[in-house]
């Protein structure tokens, strides 16, 4: 017989996989699965969504996943849970990229139960602070709009960085003007080279939509039309595979803006799983504190322009993803797949 308590934990773990669905995507690929068991949620990847042009590797599938995850955790926080991680399990089914317990059961509705302890990978992210994220998820948006000549306070990129620190990953402003002009240069090389393929414009165009009913893919309503970019200095990706994007053309995507690089110490999947919670982590602080952003990954995407970042910034990290931060108008919500298409449960 299930408990109250059961009940209510399960409740909250079936809660935390909607928050989770809400997390940014490569492409809002949606890249991922759960399983709902009476006190695990196991986030698992969907490799029949992994993009094979774009990422052979997984790595933008696995930064995804991780962006779900840092969802689930800040809604088990701000349920009053503190939520018990463990990265990649089970070596045998490499796909259940992390396994959420609630550890002690804790609710603001519950006398505390007995402490539970995970198994000896488990690592306990209890970490009450993120909890008042949850009210940001629904807000965090791609923003592929022009921004302001709005400043970015250093003080606020410290914080960001310190953020990113608690993810265990690297968030690295760049700064002076030769960095931002390799980065520039590199990122246009990167988009020219991918544009020249026809494999990747084809899955592009299957990845981009104006249907109003589709629950995946990017939509027209959230892309510059004609794909903007001709004034860009560092270009975003061109969605308008049909001249239909609603929003206005002139993005202005320039080196004066405020430029993060986000990375780790190493570029396997448990790193790309961490990168992928500091990047949720750092996307809803800047949602949290009304700056708007867009990541830049063709850079990261083509192998031969991200070797020359590394080495033209001196980077001891591995970079993942660029992000551009500044002030811009809202830009409309994309949607998801409805929770039991993506959701299972057990037990």
């Amino acid at each position: 017989m299930t408990s109250l308590a059961d009940s209510t934990i399960v409740q909250a773990l079936r809660r935390a996989a909607v928050r989770a669905t809400l997390a940014p995507s490569v492409h809002n690929t949606q890249p991922w699965r759960f399983v709902l068991g009476q006190d695990t949620l196991e986030i698992r990847s969907d490799p029949t969504r992994r993009l094979a042009v774009l990422d052979p590797t997984g790595r933008q599938m696995m930064i995804s996943c991780g962006c779900a995850l840092f969802n689930a955790r800040v809604a088990l926080e701000a349920a009053g849970y503190r939520p018990v991680i463990e990265r990649f399990p089970d070596p045998l089914h490499t796909e259940i990229v992390a396994r959420v317990t609630v550890a002690d059961g804790r609710s603001p509705d519950l006398p505390a139960a007995g402490a539970r302890s995970g198994s000896a990978t488990s690592e306990s992210d209890g970490d009450s602070a993120i909890g008042g994220l949850n009210a940001v998820i629904d807000l965090r948006r791609t923003n592929r709009r022009r921004f302001a000549e709005d400043i970015v306070p250093d003080e606020f990129v410290a914080d960001l960085i310190a953020a990113a620190q608690r993810e265990g990953s690297q968030l690295t402003p760049i700064t002076r003007p030769e960095q931002r002009i390799s980065v520039a240069v590199l990122s246009q090389r990167a988009d020219a080279e991918q544009n020249a393929d026809p494999a990747y414009r084809a899955e592009l165009r299957s990845w981009s939509t104006d249907d109003p009913m589709r629950v995946d893919g990017v939509p027209a309503t959230v892309v510059p039309r004609g794909g903007g970019g001709a004034q860009d200095e560092v270009p975003i990706r061109d969605f308008d595979t049909d001249g239909v994007g609603a929003l206005p053309n002139e993005t202005h995507s320039g080196t004066n803006q405020c430029l993060l690089l986000l990375g780790s110490p190493g570029d396997g999947p448990a790193d790309w799983l961490r990168a992928g919670e500091a990047l949720e982590h750092v996307w809803l602080e800047i949602t949290r504190h009304g700056f708007a952003m867009s990541p830049l990954t063709q850079v990261i995407e083509v192998a031969a322009t991200r070797a020359l970042l590394r080495h033209e910034l001196a980077l001891s990290m591995q970079p993942h993803v660029l992000l551009r931060v500044g002030r811009a108008a809202n830009t409309p919500a994309t949607r998801r797949r409805r929770l039991v298409d993506v959701l299972e449960a057990t037990g």
